[in-house]
C-alpha cells in the first residue's frame, strides 16, 4: 500500500483528489495539507511514502518545502502537481529534491500511474511536459533561427493565456481579468507568470512591447 500525503491550499481539489484515488486499491490518502509548513508537521507524527504537491501555497511553498523534506524526510518522494507548466519551473522544482512532475490537467490515470512510479523510486514526468521540452529539444539542435523554424513568439502559450496577454495588455488587473473570464484570481497570476517565464520578459510592460513587436497583440 503507497501512503499518500495532499498538499494544496484549495480544499476542493484536496477532496477531489482523495475521491479518484479511493478507486485504486493500492493507494492510500493518510492525509491532507494546505501548505508546507502543514506537510512537515504532518510527516512529524504520520508517515508518508508520497508526498502529492503543489507548488504555489501560502505561508510555505513548494520551493522552499522541497529542501526541508529531503533533509528531514529523505525517504519520503515528491511528486509535484501544479500548473506552472514552463521547462524552468520543472528545473527548479526536480534541483530542489522533487522526483515528478505532474500538470494538473493530466488524466487521473497518469497521475496515479506517476504516483506508482515516484513511490517506486523512479523520475516522472508528465507527457505534456516531456513532449514540449523535447520538441525545444529538437528546435535547438537546428542551426536555423526560431522564425526560419517558423516558430513564432506566441508558439508556447496557450489559448487561454494569449487570452490573458491580450487582457493584460488592455491594463486590466488580474482581479478585473479573472472576473472576466470567471475564474479566480489565483490562476491569473499562474498565467500570467507562465507567460513572462514562456516569452523571457523581465517584466510585465517588457512582455507588451515585446508581444506587440511580434504581432501577438496588436
Amino acid at each position: 500500500m503507497t501512503r499518500i500525503l495532499l498538499a494544496d491550499d484549495h480544499t476542493i481539489l484536496r477532496d477531489g483528489i482523495r475521491a479518484l484515488l479511493s478507486a485504486e486499491a493500492d493507494l492510500e490518502v493518510v492525509g491532507e495539507a494546505s501548505n508546507g509548513a502543514e506537510v512537515l508537521a504532518i510527516l512529524d507524527h504520520t508517515p508518508a511514502d508520497v508526498v502529492l504537491m503543489d507548488v504555489q501555497m501560502p505561508v510555505l511553498d513548494g520551493f522552499a518545502t522541497l529542501p526541508e523534506l529531503r533533509d528531514r524526510f529523505p525517504k519520503v518522494r515528491v511528486l509535484v502537481l501544479t500548473m506552472l507548466d514552463h521547462e524552468n519551473y520543472v528545473a527548479r522544482i526536480l534541483e530542489a529534491g522533487a522526483l515528478g512532475y505532474v500538470l494538473k490537467n493530466a488524466a487521473i490515470n497518469e497521475i496515479t500511474y506517476a504516483i506508482r512510479t515516484v513511490a517506486a523510486g523512479h523520475p516522472f514526468l508528465c507527457t505534456e511536459i516531456g513532449l514540449s521540452m523535447l520538441y525545444k529539444a529538437v528546435a535547438q539542435s537546428s542551426d536555423a533561427t526560431p522564425d526560419e523554424l517558423g516558430t513564432p513568439l506566441g508558439a508556447d502559450l496557450t489559448a487561454r493565456e494569449l487570452e490573458v496577454l491580450k487582457l493584460i495588455a488592455e491594463g486590466l488587473t488580474n482581479g478585473e481579468i479573472s472576473d472576466k473570464l470567471f475564474t479566480s484570481k489565483r490562476t491569473i497570476e499562474t498565467h500570467r507568470q507562465n507567460i513572462i517565464a514562456k516569452t523571457q520578459a523581465k517584466n510585465t510592460a517588457a512582455l507588451i512591447k515585446l508581444a506587440v513587436s511580434r504581432g501577438l497583440i496588436s
